[in-house]
């Protein structure tokens, strides 16, 4: 199999500042990164202004490959609309390559026939939106019981109908892909993977939440090796982004070591 090609989530470091995050992912040999705008005290959320992260990537060699997220995207109004504008906007001028797209996530929205319309919509709304950036959009479906878009193929078959395949994608989150329970894979669809894992032993894949994401070690209950081999060798070529959200790993003093060996685990395992 080719080796693996990592990114960084900074949500990996999330109170690292930006230049910081960006000296992390050089540290470890990674040079793609995705950045956030919901770190509070931090970049895209303090003010930073594209032009200065733009700069920064640069300084560090880092490739962008997206800004997480644009929430509730299935969800369309004016205020979307707005919201969407302004991250496409800021996503063109620091560099980046794509907007992730998150669906609501609050047991709204989720009746059959409600929700595909709900989505259609949206991707509607947003194609030629990111098409006038050259913004691709990454569709991250959730595998939570009470999300609106639970299934891969429901994006899937979304973007089809939209004959969108050049400017949407789908997020593979390895987390969600193991909650939602939905085996099919899509490869030539997915322009992103996110990776997490979860190693309590006593949480059931139902109750398990963002809490418990943490990085992947030998104790991983979501199978993080056996779905990335899975991946490659149904075609994937893209990244495997760290994307943990445990308290445990946004505290560590020395997150370098852990995410190296995080790498070393994978790489190995794949």
């Amino acid at each position: 199999m080719p080796s693996l090609r990592f990114a960084l989530n900074h949500m990996a470091a999330p109170s690292l500042p930006i230049e910081d995050f960006f000296a992390l992912a050089g540290s470890l040999g990674i040079d793609a990164v995705e950045i956030r705008n919901d770190l509070a005290g931090n970049a895209i959320i303090d003010g930073t202004s594209p032009e200065a992260v733009a700069k920064t990537a640069r300084h560090h060699g880092m490739t962008i490959l997206s800004i997480n997220a644009l929430q509730r995207f299935n969800e369309w109004n004016a205020s979307r609309a707005d919201e969407a504008l302004t991250l496409i906007e800021y996503a063109k001028a620091c560099g980046a390559q794509a907007l992730v797209l998150v669906p609501k996530n609050d047991g709204t929205g989720r009746a059959d026939g409600e929700r595909q319309d709900n989505l259609r919509q949206s991707l509607a709304a947003l194609k030629p939106m990111l098409d006038a950036a050259g913004i691709i959009g990454l569709v991250e479906p959730l595998g939570f019981e009470i999300c609106s878009l639970r299934s891969k193929r429901e994006a899937a078959t979304a973007i089809d109908a939209l004959s969108a395949r050049s400017t949407f994608k789908l997020v593979h989150d390895t987390f969600h892909h193991h909650l939602a329970g939905e085996g099919q894979l899509f490869p030539d669809m997915t322009g992103l993977v996110h990776i997490s894992g979860v190693n309590d032993p006593a949480v059931s894949v139902a109750d398990m939440r963002d809490p418990h994401r943490v990085l992947v070690t030998a104790d991983d209950r979501l199978d993080n090796a056996g779905q990335v081999r899975a991946l490659i060798k149904a075609g994937y070529v893209g990244r495997f982004s760290f994307e943990p959200f445990a308290a445990e790993v946004h505290d560590l003093k020395d997150p370098a070591s852990a995410l190296r060996a995080s790498m070393d685990y994978l790489s190995a395992s794949v």
